[in-house]
């Protein structure tokens, strides 16, 4: 009989967030918080990320101190409950300055961001249109939403979401007026059953979130299943670019 050989696999992307040693951290120049563009190795293998510390979070008079970090993860396990797939790989670990939001880096053109998506993407952004109605995203911007070197559609930055008080502030407003995708919303509506017995990342989901929070998802998924459609603006605010 030959001899068995046994080839180590090699660690993925998320083994090495969840398992690796950060090893370098670079400030990045964007944003109010401290951010850093992090490099991690577990082993030979090695792999880039965001991270987010929480005692780098500035005070906001709206959102409870020290909490950012957590809605990142919330918002990552959010779209992962839905099937949504375009909030890179997101978890909680410490890290050189602290506990915080350790996010996967997604290789990217900087110069490509909301405005210069083309009808491509159009699928992709009525996705994250909606998860913005449920998350109650309250922040985004232009260079939220970027696109990979093979034309897929991320979303990032997600500290600010999951407010109690709905008031959401958004860039996309292409779909205003607009019925929401049929599938879209049976997505939604299979996040509201699970919500009566949260398993998997929803139950991760409602166990950062405080109580009042939860509750507030709960109506607001409510809200977007009675509403079927896209908020709308005055006409004279609206852009469409196809």
């Amino acid at each position: 009989m030959g001899r068995e050989i046994s080839v180590k696999a090699e660690p993925s992307n998320r083994d090495i967030l969840s398992c690796g040693e950060i090893v370098a951290c670079q400030l990045t120049p964007a944003g109010s918080n401290y951010t850093f563009l992090a490099r991690v190795q577990l082993g030979d293998a090695e792999s880039l990320a965001i991270y987010k510390p929480k005692d780098g979070e500035a005070p906001l008079w709206d959102f409870p101190r020290g909490t950012l970090y957590k809605r990142e993860y919330a918002a990552y396990l959010l779209s992962q409950a839905l099937g949504w797939d375009f909030i890179p790989f997101t978890i909680i670990r410490d890290g050189p300055y602290g506990i915080g939001s350790v996010q996967e880096f997604v290789e990217h053109d900087p110069r490509q961001n909301y405005y210069s998506l083309t009808e491509d993407n159009y699928n992709q952004l009525k996705t994250i249109a909606c998860f913005d109605l449920v998350a109650n995203s309250t922040d985004r911007k232009p260079n939220h939403l970027i696109l990979d070197h093979d034309g897929r559609l991320w979303s990032i930055d997600h500290g600010l979401t999951f407010h109690v008080e709905t008031k959401i502030r958004t860039v996309i407003w292409d779909f205003s007026g607009e019925n929401i995708p049929e599938h879209l919303l049976n997505d939604v509506r299979t996040l509201a059953g699970h919500l009566e017995n949260p398993q998997g990342p929803l139950k991760d989901l409602v166990e950062v979130l405080p109580t009042e929070e939860v509750a507030a998802l709960d109506r607001r998924v409510q809200w977007v299943l009675d509403q079927g459609v896209y908020p709308g603006l005055p006409r004279q605010y609206r852009r469409r670019r196809w």
